[in-house]
C-alpha cells in the first residue's frame, strides 16, 4: 500500500495550477498517491492539461471554500467547514490519508491541523521546523512561527522536536543544539532564553547543548538545531530569504556589467546555479509542523511546483521514519 498525501489545492499564491503541477510530478516521481482537495471543476481543469494522468494515483475530493489570507484563521475555520484546508486535514483524521501539504495561510493549517488532529502527548504547543542553508550542512531552525509567545519548557519541547527531525529526517547523529540569543554567555538575552538555556543544558542524553547561538553564526554551520519562540524564528526566517534574494540579484547585475565579467559568469556557471539551488527555499520544499497528531507540511504561499513536490518527499520521509512515533518515544525518555 502505497502512502497518500492529501494537498490543499486551493492555498498558495498559485493554485491551483501550481500545485496541481506539483502534485503530478511528485506522483511520478516518489510513487505516492495523492488527494487534490478543492474545488472539483477547476482541479480537473488543470489535470487535462498533462498526458497519462489517469495511469497515477490521483483522487479530487471536493471542498467548496477557501480561507483566505486576510481572514482570521481561528473564526475562518470554525465557520468554513467545507474549507479546502479544513477538508485536507479531516483527510489525515480519518485515516483517509497519512500526511498533507498546504501553501496558503499559515495560520489557518496550523489551527485546522490543531483542531483536527491534536497534539502528541506531552506537546505543549506544535511547532515549525524550517530548514536552512550554511556553509556546512543544512540546519533547523525551530520554532519558524507557530507561536509568538513561549516558555522555557516549550522551547525545550521544541529541541527534543527539532533533533528527532534532524536526526530521522537529515541524518545527523547526536545533534548539536544551540539557543539563538544576542550573545554567547549563558547571562545573555531575556528571562525566556536565560532559563531555557538552564534547562537545555541539563538534557544532554539525545543531543549535544552547545548554547547559545548568535545571528551571525546562523549560518556558520556550528549548530544542527536553532531553537528560538516564532516570534524571533518566522523574522529571521523572512530576513535570511530575502538577503538570499538580495545578493543573487546584486551577483546577477555585477555579473552583466561587461563583456568580461560574463565571460567569468560562463565559465562559473554551474557554481552560481548550485548557490541558487541550496539557498532556494522550493529545493527544500516546505516546513514541518511537529508535534501534531499527524504529519503537516507548510509550503510557502508561493510555491511553485518544484517546491510543491519537494513539500510531498518531506511528508512521505515524515511518515516513513515515523517522526511522530520517535518525538512521542524520545519525550517520555526526557520529560520534565
Amino acid at each position: 500500500m502505497s502512502i497518500k498525501i492529501a494537498i490543499d489545492a486551493m492555498g498558495g499564491d498559485y493554485a491551483p495550477e501550481e500545485l496541481v503541477k506539483g502534485a503530478i510530478d511528485a506522483a511520478r516521481e516518489y510513487k505516492v498517491a495523492i488527494q487534490l482537495v478543492g474545488k472539483v471543476d477547476k482541479i480537473k481543469e488543470e489535470l487535462n492539461k498533462y498526458n497519462n494522468v489517469n495511469k497515477l494515483d490521483i483522487e479530487i475530493i471536493k471542498a467548496n471554500s477557501i480561507i483566505e489570507m486576510d481572514e482570521s484563521p481561528g473564526s475562518a475555520i470554525r465557520r468554513k467547514k467545507d474549507a479546502s484546508i479544513v477538508v485536507t486535514v479531516d483527510q489525515v483524521a480519518k485515516g483517509n490519508a497519512q500526511g498533507l501539504v498546504a501553501a496558503g495561510s499559515t495560520g489557518a493549517a496550523m489551527a485546522a491541523s490543531l483542531f483536527g488532529l491534536g497534539r502528541l502527548p506531552g506537546i505543549d504547543r506544535p511547532a515549525i521546523a524550517a530548514v536552512l542553508p550554511t556553509t556546512d550542512k543544512p540546519a533547523v531552525l525551530i520554532d519558524a512561527g507557530a507561536n509568538s509567545s513561549c516558555n522555557p519548557k516549550m522551547l525545550y519541547q521544541f529541541a527534543i522536536m527539532g533533533s528527532i527531525f534532524s536526526s530521522a529526517i537529515m541524518g545527523i547523529k547526536n545533534p548539536r543544539v544551540g539557543v539563538l540569543n544576542i550573545g554567547g554567555e549563558s547571562g545573555k538575552g531575556n528571562l525566556l532564553t536565560q532559563n531555557a538555556y538552564k534547562l537545555l543544558s541539563k538534557q544532554t542524553d539525545q543531543y549535544k547543548f552547545v548554547g547559545n547561538i548568535e545571528g551571525r553564526e546562523l549560518f556558520a554551520g556550528d549548530c544542527d538545531v536553532v531553537v528560538c519562540d516564532g516570534f524571533v524564528g518566522n523574522v529571521t526566517l523572512k530576513v535570511a530569504e530575502g538577503v538570499a534574494r538580495m545578493v543573487i540579484k546584486k551577483l546577477k547585475d555585477e555579473l552583466s556589467n561587461s563583456i568580461l565579467t560574463k565571460l567569468g559568469a560562463f565559465i562559473a556557471k554551474k557554481a552560481f546555479m548550485n548557490l541558487k539551488k541550496n539557498s532556494d527555499y522550493e529545493e527544500y520544499g516546505g516546513a514541518l509542523l511537529l508535534g501534531i497528531k499527524g504529519v503537516c507540511v507548510i509550503a510557502h504561499g508561493g510555491s511553485h511546483a518544484n517546491a510543491v513536490k519537494n513539500a510531498v518527499r518531506v511528508a512521505k520521509e515524515a511518515i516513513e521514519k515515523d517522526m511522530n512515533g520517535k518525538i512521542s518515544e524520545m519525550y517520555e525518555l526526557n520529560k520534565i
